[in-house]
């Protein structure tokens, strides 16, 4: 049956309806490039009658779902959040995480906006307009990006779920702008084929909902893989506090919020350990002359690019150029650095049992001053990057957790573990949420 995570107080009939009244509302507004009214009922009218003959489809039985742009649906050109793709030919089969989410019982709602090509942290995407964040109805702030659509539908209570990619924190960015949880696994627990590429040396499929309990259920779906779902005792847990760049330019309510939260587990009886790790700070000397995003990036769109330059955005072009041109000595270099890299994070944080850092040093700020200024969305745009791109660099697993209180605009915590690790990470998360929540 659903996952206890998930809503069951409503029929999927009604949960549905109440997504399509709500995804037609001003505060839904540049949220679903696709809606699939028709679909959807249909959907939900089938999870229904299943339900009441007493069978279950799955763990995301009459769960509503929503889908970044990214990602193949069966009969449709996949966009990415562009314009310059229409006319391309359209999917010829599901990707293989939404066959996965079928199969479970997922009811999939429409596909959401996204920065064009996932190319940007800050979710403002010039052809379909930017999703305005949910927690602050009186001004027009980012909800991050590049999986914008994917963290409001959550935030806005229109899905339940909503499926996203994270290159370089593409899920946890807006997760931690919007008050809603993110996870990103280790790369290669979920396929990214039939996803539209960026970097696929860090591409990862994951999920946004409202908790960890519900993440994990989702991850189980997509990788077929299920995690434990019991928390650790907080009591005795090691958790590393990064003192290299993770910290540095916070935004006075992401400090305050950060240390009121570590201040809870210290007092709960976990240990605290500030670690330099100044190998952080190398990682952006070790992606000359390119990083992978740009030089994946050009790889990937090099003949949108030349096709049709003009119509996309500039920003985003102005990124992918920086990987043009790059040789196969440089690129090759890029990945023995990196797995270099890798070896000493590993010895680093060997016996923690997490890492602990902010998602993103800032709350969510203004959308206008960013589409007007392009030095202000660049400064912007590194600064959401900057503590969550180092774990897809490091292909760790990692979540991004709700710590702001009442009244606060959201706060993100992150919550990291190496590569595999993603089994005893879940079960911190799980332990460090519950005490949040307590």
């Amino acid at each position: 049956m659903t996952q206890a995570c998930f809503d069951c107080s409503t029929t999927a009939t009604q949960r549905v309806a109440h997504a399509l009244e709500g995804a037609v509302r001003p505060a839904a507004q540049h949220v679903f490039t696709q809606v699939y009214a028709d679909a959807a009922r249909a959907a939900a009218q089938h999870c229904d009658a299943e339900a009441q003959a007493g069978q279950s489809l799955g763990v995301l039985h009459g769960v509503c779902v929503t889908l970044k742009d990214n990602i193949d649906l069966a009969g449709e050109t996949t966009m990415a959040g562009s314009v310059v793709c229409l006319g391309e030919a359209p999917a010829l089969k599901d990707a293989p995480v939404v066959q996965r989410l079928r199969k479970a019982g997922a009811v999939l709602l429409g596909k959401t906006n996204m920065s064009e090509f996932a190319f940007s942290g800050v979710g403002i995407n010039p052809h379909h307009g930017t999703p305005a964040n949910p927690a602050d109805t009186q001004h027009a702030r980012i909800p991050g990006g590049s999986s914008s659509g994917a963290a409001v539908s959550v935030a806005l209570g229109l899905a339940e779920v909503g499926i996203g990619t994270d290159t370089g924190g593409s899920i946890r960015i807006p997760a931690a702008l919007c008050g809603v949880v993110g996870y990103k696994s280790t790369q290669a627990r979920i396929p990214s084929t039939g996803v539209m590429e960026l970097s696929r040396s860090l591409d990862t499929v994951g999920s946004i909902t409202r908790s960890v309990q519900a993440c994990l259920a989702v991850d189980a779906v997509l990788s077929q893989r299920p995690l434990p779902t019991d928390a650790v005792p907080v009591r005795g847990l090691r958790l590393a506090l990064p003192q290299t760049l993770m910290m540095d330019d916070l935004d006075a309510p992401v400090a305050r919020a950060f240390e009121r939260t570590l201040r809870r587990y210290s007092e709960a009886g976990a240990q605290l350990v500030e670690i330099p790790f100044k190998a952080l700070g190398d990682i952006a000397a070790l992606s000359m002359p390119g990083g992978f995003s740009p030089i994946e990036g050009f790889a990937a769109h090099h003949a949108r690019l030349e096709r049709g330059a003009q119509q996309i955005d500039p920003r985003v072009v102005a990124r992918m150029m920086l990987g043009k041109g790059i040789s196969a000595q440089d690129y090759l270099g890029l990945h023995n650095r990196r797995q270099a890299w890798i070896a000493a994070a590993q010895e680093t944080l060997h016996g923690f049992d997490a890492m602990l850092c902010p998602t993103v040093p800032m709350v969510a700020p203004l959308i206008e001053p960013l589409l007007l200024d392009d030095e202000a969305f660049f400064k912007v745009n590194r600064l959401l990057l900057r503590n969550p791109s180092a774990i897809n660099y490091m292909d760790g697993c990692s979540w991004s957790l709700p710590c702001h209180a009442a009244g606060e605009m959201p706060v993100g915590l992150m919550v990291s573990g190496l590569a595999g690790q993603d089994a005893h990470l879940a079960r911190v998360a799980l332990a460090l949420e519950n005490l949040m929540n307590s």
